[in-house]
């Protein structure tokens, strides 16, 4: 059995019809949602970047199933780890037990804005490490005094504290971060379907913890729309993480993809209305031992009609293959 997920991406539409369409895919049935963390889209023509902890608030509130999760959040430079404690901790209280804090060394794109400099990657791990222990720390109730390499915290505490704190899911895509997940974090989050992800989660202490994936999509009764809709506002996903996490502006990722055909989008893509296409997509996440799955509908005005055909159409497709 492989759970599906629904995607709010901040990136690509406001607040409100973020709300509007989680409250639609706990209807239509889908497993849990992820919310992306942003202060920039990756292109411009995607639009929009709201604060995704506002919108998660909300939507605690307007849904009563669905679980809730960050994917990612980066607690070491827009937000400090004894703020991303407290804030998770509310989220837990509000959604009475569906939130999970997933957690990510961030990307110059959405971190740079505090003006911080964005260190290299050795020096970022070291940070999200000691952000983990801070977050983990405060969850576990009391004062927290902590002077580190990296962060300062002084005589703090969680007022309200959910009687079971939110599981830390970790994001990965090196054997660093695997090694940092597999001994971190309760759950490892990628959005590639490597099960050499996988296996270096297991050896670092991983083994039995939940493990979701993420896959883009673009939904549409026109191939052709789908395919151009897709190359407009997802063809920097296949640049890899090693880039989309340097890249400080969305002009800089309109240069690093101008030579990306909607052909090549395509191939990476599922693109259309076949649910065969997308059940083959989901397919490696399932065979490299993934545990969920959250699928990304590209296109902020897509959403309604993605959600009633998901209902109708995808899903029933997707729980036959997958259970």
């Amino acid at each position: 059995m492989v759970p599906i997920g629904y995607t709010m991406m901040t990136e690509q539409a406001g607040p409100r019809d973020l709300v509007g369409h989680v409250v639609r895919a706990e209807e239509a049935g889908f497993d849990f949602s992820v919310t992306s963390d942003h202060y920039f889209p990756w292109l411009r023509s995607q639009g929009h970047s709201p604060y995704a902890w506002a919108v998660l608030g909300a939507a605690a509130q307007a849904t009563s199933r669905i679980p809730l999760m960050t994917y990612v959040t980066c607690p070491t430079f827009r937000y400090h780890p004894a703020v991303v404690a407290q804030k998770a901790a509310t989220l837990q209280l509000l959604s009475e037990g569906r939130f999970r804090l997933g957690l990510g060394s961030g990307e110059n794109l959405n971190e740079h804005v505090v003006g911080g400099g964005w260190p290299s990657v050795d020096v970022r791990h070291e940070m999200f490490e000691e952000a983990v222990e801070i977050i983990r720390a405060l969850f576990k109730g009391g004062h927290v005094n902590h002077h580190g390499t990296h962060f300062d915290v002084e005589s703090a505490r969680l007022w309200d504290l959910p009687d079971e704190a939110p599981p830390i899911g970790v994001a990965v895509s090196g054997e660093r971060s695997c090694e940092l997940a597999g001994r971190l974090g309760d759950l490892v989050i990628a959005t590639e379907p490597k099960a050499g992800l996988l296996e270096a989660f297991d050896r670092h202490g991983g083994e039995g913890k939940p493990r979701v994936g993420q896959l883009p999509v673009c939904y549409d009764p026109d191939r052709d729309t789908a395919v151009k809709r897709a190359h407009s506002q997802f063809r920097w996903f296949g640049s890899g993480w090693k880039v989309n996490s340097e890249l400080p502006h969305p002009d800089s990722f309109e240069a690093a993809t101008q030579f990306v055909t909607p052909d090549d989008v395509a191939e990476a893509i599922p693109c259309g209305d076949d649910p065969e296409a997308f059940v083959e997509a989901v397919r490696p996440y399932a065979e490299a031992g993934f545990t969920e799955v959250a699928l990304v509908q590209i296109g902020g005005e897509s959403q309604p009609a993605y959600l009633d055909w998901a209902e109708k159409t995808l899903l029933p497709a997707l729980r036959d293959a997958f259970g």
